[in-house]
Parts: structure tokens; C-alpha cells; sequence
């Protein structure tokens, strides 16, 4: 058991090193436990659950925070053309007039419902997990993809949530011969690397690139840690 352990520890390292990086981070978002970047998250989460590239969404997403579209107050009062803009700009083409129309609907419901700020949203769920789920998917355009990518990041700020390991998560996992199972691959890290290790499990989920660059790093260091 304990050269299994050390087995996994080493393939978990590999798949950090080399693909330990949040989606948030990509786009930019610095998330703390604050309405904006919380926010942001959700936008985030938002594009990327539709069936387009992640790198395209991610654009996207920067586009429009770069756009000034950074609060639910700014996205609701953008134009839906200005909106379509930004995400024309990302890339974000095929799905940009009813993403346009569903962003400006979901900032509205933001604001209305919850003054703007989502950790109203997890106070009215009084923490518990499932319910967070089920109110972030009234939001229009996040469906249960949306909500379970916008629960793999906020983990890190919102740890009464964690570990946060969905079945996309449990996909990558399974494929590199890691636990299926969410409270024995959280054991691997520390609580902090949860968000990082759930985005690395996604991209070797998503792409078998990921998992033969993380085996062949293993075989290299001859699976030591």
C-alpha cells in the first residue's frame, strides 16, 4: 500500500507540474473571496461549459473583463451588442448572440438576487454543497457543466465546499491511474492545490496528451517522488 501511495504521490506531482494551473488563473482572476472575482468565476465558468475549446473561452473571458465587463453591474449595463463584441474578440463566435443575451440575464439575476456579491448565494445555501449547485444553475447559461466547473475553482476560497472532485475530475483521475474516488485523491494534496489539481484532472480527462506526458515524466523519474 505504502509503494501505491508513493506511486500516486509521484503521478499527482507530474500532472501538477505540467498541468497545475486553474482555469482562473488562465483568464486572469485573481480569486478571492470578493464579489468581483467571484463574479468573474462565473462568467468564466459560464463560457466554458459550452462545447468550444477551453483556450477560446478563456480569450473570451478576458475579452470581456477587458472590455470593462469585470462586475455583474457592468455586464448588466453593457449593450448586447458590446458584449457580442468582446467575445467576438476571444474567439467566441459561434456562440456569441445567445451568450451575449444569457450574460446580461445572469448579471441581472446576480444583482438582483444577491446584490451582486455570490457569497450571498452560499449563505443562502447555508454551505452546503448541493445547494450552492442548484442555485448557481438559475443562473441562465450555467447548467450542471457550469456549476461543477465554478465549484472546482471557488473551493479554494469557499473550503467548507471541499474536496470539490466531480465526475469529469474522477475521469482524469481513473485515466492516470489515480483513486476514483474524491476523499482519497484530495489525500494526495494539500487543501490549497485542490483547485489546481481538479483543473489538471480535467485537462487529462479532456486530452490523452496530458496522461502520456504525465506517465512518460513518471517513467522517467522512475516513479520516485
Amino acid at each position: 500500500m505504502a509503494h501505491r501511495d508513493s506511486d500516486h504521490g509521484s503521478t499527482v506531482r507530474a500532472l501538477l507540474d505540467a498541468r497545475g494551473r486553474t482555469y482562473a488563473e488562465e483568464a486572469g482572476i485573481r480569486l478571492k473571496d470578493t464579489p468581483q472575482p467571484l463574479y468573474q468565476l462565473l462568467v468564466l465558468a459560464h463560457l466554458l461549459s459550452a462545447r468550444i475549446r477551453a483556450d477560446i473561452a478563456v480569450s473570451a473571458a478576458r475579452a470581456l473583463f477587458g472590455a470593462g465587463m469585470r462586475d455583474a453591474r457592468r455586464m448588466r449595463d453593457a449593450t448586447w451588442q458590446q458584449r457580442v463584441d468582446a467575445l467576438g474578440e476571444g474567439g467566441y463566435r459561434r456562440y456569441d448572440e445567445r451568450t451575449s443575451t444569457q450574460l446580461g440575464e445572469a448579471a441581472g439575476l446576480v444583482l438582483d438576487a444577491y446584490g451582486g456579491d455570490l457569497r450571498r448565494l452560499r449563505d443562502k445555501a447555508g454551505g452546503d454543497v448541493g445547494e450552492v449547485r442548484a442555485l448557481l444553475q438559475e443562473a441562465p447559461g450555467i447548467g450542471p457543466t457550469g456549476a461543477d466547473i465554478f465549484l472546482r475553482e471557488v473551493q479554494g476560497v469557499w473550503p467548507r465546499l471541499s474536496p470539490y472532485l466531480d465526475r469529469k475530475t474522477l475521469d482524469g483521475a481513473g485515466r492516470l491511474g489515480l483513486p476514483a474516488d474524491p476523499e482519497a485523491l484530495a489525500g494526495l494534496v494539500g487543501k490549497e492545490e485542490l483547485p489546481a489539481l481538479a483543473a489538471a484532472l480535467v485537462r487529462a480527462a479532456l486530452d490523452g496528451h496530458v496522461v502520456d506526458e504525465v506517465h512518460e515524466t513518471v517513467k522517467t523519474q522512475g516513479g520516485t517522488g
